[in-house]
């Protein structure tokens, strides 16, 4: 472990300078090797924040090297040992929540009371759930010969290369690094070019609990600092959460290697609203499950809602109501529901299919909340989230995944035809049902192509629920036991013959 300051920081612009220009890797926060940096911007005003290090091919060295010479004595410590440690780091976390939302607010523009606090706390959870599983890393007795015992082991994969997203990269780091961890690996996490800041808080306060070299970070760009992580020789599996088109990269990258991927990649998720359904539950259903108050940027969003004929007037009417009375805002101030868009080319690529959305014939937008009138955010990257009636599955707002608030609200009345439309689509994250007959339900459940299933609610991914999509939404499974158990080791066969 590193000596670190683990006082709580209050002030996140403070907190942000405090971290400016650094990775943390070998045990030590250490600027880029070739001194480079890029800039950490405010969404909500557009103003420089901080700087992040500018990681390369030389970092990324640097960084394995530490890793590797870690993992060979943390293989050695005992998996409930590994997992007391990990219990710690998630104690130490919690005890950082606050600071960690207010960062993660900051630099990402998500509000801080519906949003960021949310994501600090399951944060912490991850953590302690993940700590606790560190018994289950058994084999098994096989029943092969009378003669010859029979077993399997499990043993860790060495280093893992976790390369994050912007959207809840604190969240989405926890139930990668975790496991990993207390399956005996080192792990060097390469931190969203938007978001480098908190997730670098992160590992800095869990080097106060690790050994030296064992959990390490650094930031950059994709062809600069991803690309060496995924393809260098020692490190032995990757996990990544991310775009489909970068997701197909990465698993080339890893394919050269032929070393094992975990991929979660997106979604355009159907929400199915029958004509049974308790209406406002309904409706807070599709503002939870849209993620509004992230201004829709998630991979579950349920940006298609296909509402019953019956109930569409009226689905509509009370949603709108709903979105309308949110507070966009400041995402540090406590009154705000909603933040920002996270950068401006974010921005720009939802402002678009807005456009597009208006343009299509039949199709009506119904923009809602009111922008900030805080002459201080007149820079900041607030959109309204929009609500678009009219429009119908082949549309390419129903087709493509935005990553922005723009909902699309589909009339239906054929069972049939709108299991098949929700089926219609490349990716297979995530569904949700609304009905109050479990006939219904049941078999809705069991025809939707997706990875994650929901009825009457719209939870985001907890911890101990598998979580992954099938089809282009990606490879492998996060959150449960069967993840550390799968992803971060291998299974060795052993055979002893005592005859």
């Amino acid at each position: 472990m590193t000596s670190v300051d683990t006082n709580i920081q209050t002030d996140p612009f403070a907190l942000a300078r405090d971290l400016s220009g650094k990775h943390f890797y070998a045990g030590e926060m250490r600027p880029s090797l070739s001194g480079k940096t890029f800039p950490v911007i405010n969404p909500a005003t557009g103003e420089q924040v901080a700087e992040a290090a500018f990681g390369e091919a030389a970092d990324i060295e640097a960084a394995v090297q530490a890793a590797a010479t870690a993992q060979k004595a943390w293989k050695k410590v005992g998996a409930r040992d590994r997992g007391k440690l990990v219990v710690k780091c998630g104690q130490i976390l919690a005890e950082h929540a606050d600071e960690l939302a207010r960062l993660i607010a900051l630099e990402t523009g998500k509000a801080l009371r519906t949003e960021s606090r949310v994501e600090a706390s399951v944060l912490a959870d991850a953590f302690t759930f993940f700590g606790g599983l560190g018994s289950e890393l058994k084999g098994e007795t096989v029943p092969f010969s009378p003669t010859i015992m029979t077993m399997t082991m499990r043993e860790p994969i060495g280093i893992v290369g976790a390369i994050l997203p912007w959207n809840v990269p604190l969240l989405l780091m926890a139930l990668k690094i975790a496991p990993a961890l207390v399956a005996g690996n080192a792990v060097i996490v390469k931190s969203a070019e938007e978001a480098p800041l908190t997730v670098l808080r992160v590992i800095q306060l869990m080097n106060t609990v690790m050994p030296s070299g064992l959990v390490n970070i650094l930031s950059g760009y994709g062809p600069e600092c991803g690309a060496p992580l995924v393809s260098h020789p020692k490190v032995g599996k990757v996990t990544f959460t991310g775009s489909v088109e970068t997701g197909k990269i990465v698993y080339k990258a890893a394919a050269e290697k032929l070393i094992p991927v975990t991929l979660e990649l997106g979604g355009k998720s159907p929400m199915i609203v029958m004509e049974d359904a308790d209406l406002d539950r309904a409706v807070a259903g599709a503002i939870a499950g849209m993620r509004f108050t992230r201004q829709g940027q998630s991979c579950t969003a349920a940006s298609r809602i296909f509402v019953h004929d019956s109930l569409h007037d009226a689905f509509v009417e009370k949603l709108k109501a709903k979105v309308d009375a949110m507070k966009m805002g400041d995402p540090l101030d406590e009154a705000t529901d909603i933040g920002t868009i996270v950068s401006p080319q974010q921005m720009d690529r939802v402002q678009g299919y807005i456009a597009i959305g208006k343009k299509t014939p039949g199709a009506v937008a119904h923009a809602c909340s009111a922008m900030p009138a805080d002459p201080k955010l007149a820079k900041g990257l607030f959109v309204q989230p929009h609500i678009f009636t009219g429009l119908t599955n082949d549309s390419q707002l129903a087709r493509e995944e935005i990553f922005g608030p723009v909902c699309c609200i589909i009339r239906w009345t054929d069972y049939e035809q709108v299991i098949a439309d929700a089926n219609d689509s490349e990716y297979g994250l995530a569904a949700t049902v609304w009905t109050n007959n479990l006939h219904k339900a049941m078999d809705a459940v069991n025809r939707l192509e997706a990875g994650f299933v929901q009825v009457n609610q719209n939870l985001v991914v907890q911890p101990n629920l598998s979580y992954g999509g099938v089809k282009a939404s990606g490879l492998g499974k996060e959150a449960s036991l069967e993840s550390m158990l799968e992803h971060f080791t291998h299974k060795k066969t052993i055979m002893i013959n005592m005859a």
